[in-house]
């Protein structure tokens, strides 16, 4: 029976949750401060935690970011009214599992938890740990018309068959875990594991342990030998997501097992040998992180001897639709739903949001529209009230008009003279901005 830490400041509101939850089979612990919650966390274990995004003590993002980094194997959902839900979808990014919003839907928060659940396992110690998303959750590499969809399977394609180390690079939810499977697959390795790696969910002070192994008694808590990843990965793949996370110590000891091609478990005067291809992910610029002392140079070309980038939904518009019918095909098989398309509306709303989550969010939204859904298309009235929200909460979404070059500028300020980001807010591409840059002399 799944075991939940709920942190709630609004005591009946937390009680009222609580009997739900217990009478629908989970156990259940409650806190009203985050005090509290990390009293309870010390003594109990837990396989989620719900937490409020506003709590008397602390803010749900930062308790959520203290109990990431000190119990990382636990999934953490936020709790949001729909004033905070742009908040919400940037504790997202930076590793909620995912959020709920204010006032509740109850079937809406059980596909929750049970997709955060679902999508988490722990894994006894003397086990391979190895981080595998649920088939059913898995986004799978759709290729699309786009010109940024061809360009990267076109990549994709030439580089598999290969043994170069690829370095992708993309927004989250991108899906650039999938895109580094697709190499695996395409790869003469495909026989063998692909590993994937969280690089952001490893304390430190844990890195060398994950990576390379443990013997038994090596240091407190090493209660059996343990199986380090690229061990697990020899002859395969290893895939690094969000590499910029790991702490320079750690880059030192990754850079040394890459060039040696030998690992030695923490413990051990064994060397191991270990064959295998890398392949990481970075939503980080890993260039300005060199150029600041940051990331080791020598390690990002190693990293790097092709790369890819992963773009995002908003610069595939014409796939939206095409990942959006996948998605709604993959809904109605695990819900046992028949629903045929999007309305007429729906379409027209998809295609004016910014899709701040990328495929990762219009999958979620898909599949929770498809719960919700009593006809045979999806409506705006099964839509989250928060995707209104967003929209309202936009100021007048610039765009280019009679006053284009100060547009442009105030585009530019807003995104901090990133190009990319500016050309996404005046919905024209990124060759179109340098074009208008060059036309009205602007630096």
């Amino acid at each position: 029976m799944p075991k939940i830490l709920l942190i709630e400041d609004d005591i009946s509101f937390c009680k009222l949750l609580e009997k739900f939850l217990i009478k629908k089979n989970y156990t259940v612990a409650t806190a009203y401060s985050a005090a509290e919650a990390r009293g309870i966390i010390k003594n109990e274990s837990f396989d989620l935690i719900i937490t409020d995004l506003r709590l008397p003590d602390s803010d749900g993002i930062g308790l959520m970011s203290e109990f990431k980094k000190a119990y990382p194997e636990i999934p953490v959902i936020l709790m949001t009214g729909y004033s905070d839900v742009n908040t919400a979808v940037k504790a997202i990014k930076n590793g909620a599992a995912d959020y709920i919003s204010k006032p509740f839907n109850p079937e809406e928060v059980l596909l929750v938890i049970s997709n955060a659940l679902q999508n988490n396992s722990v894994i006894p110690e003397n086990e391979q740990k190895v981080k595998h998303p649920k088939k059913s959750e898995e986004l799978e590499f759709v290729k699309g018309i786009s010109k940024a969809s061809k360009k990267l399977a076109e990549h994709i394609q030439l580089v598999s068959p290969t043994n170069m180390s690829v370095l992708i690079i993309g927004e989250s939810g991108t899906g650039k875990e999938i895109i580094a499977k697709s190499i695996h697959e395409q790869s003469p390795r495909k026989g063998n594991n692909f590993i994937a790696v969280d690089c952001g969910a490893i304390p430190k002070e844990l890195a060398a342990s994950e990576f390379f192994g443990h013997l038994k008694g090596s240091f407190t808590g090493a209660i059996t030998d343990k199986i380090g990843y690229f061990e697990a990965a020899n002859g395969g793949t290893i895939f690094l997501d969000e590499i910029g996370n790991l702490s320079y110590e750690n880059q030192i000891q990754l850079l040394r097992a890459l060039q040696e091609r030998k690992i030695k478990p923490v413990g051990s005067n064994k060397e191991i040998d270990v064959d295998i291809r890398i392949v990481t992910a970075t939503n980080e610029d890993l260039r300005e992180a060199v150029k600041k002392g940051d990331f080791r140079e020598d390690l990002y070309h190693r990293i790097n001897e092709f790369s890819i980038h992963s773009p995002s939904l908003i610069d595939r518009e014409e796939d939206l639709m095409v990942f959006a019918d996948f998605f709604l095909e993959k809904a109605n098989e695990q819900l046992n739903k028949n629903i045929i398309g999007f309305s007429d509306e729906v379409v027209s709303i998809f295609q004016k949001y910014r899709w701040p989550g990328n495929l990762r969010e219009l999958q979620n939204c898909i599949k929770r529209a498809t719960l919700l859904s009593q006809g045979d298309f999806i409506e705006s009235t099964v839509l989250p009230v928060e995707f209104f929200q967003i929209q309202k909460q936009v100021p007048n979404d610039l765009s280019l008009s009679e006053n284009e070059k100060e547009a442009i500028i105030h585009a530019l300020s807003k995104a901090k003279n990133n190009k990319s980001e500016a050309a996404k807010m005046l919905k024209i591409t990124r060759k179109t901005l340098y074009n208008k840059l060059k036309l009205y002399d602007i630096e």
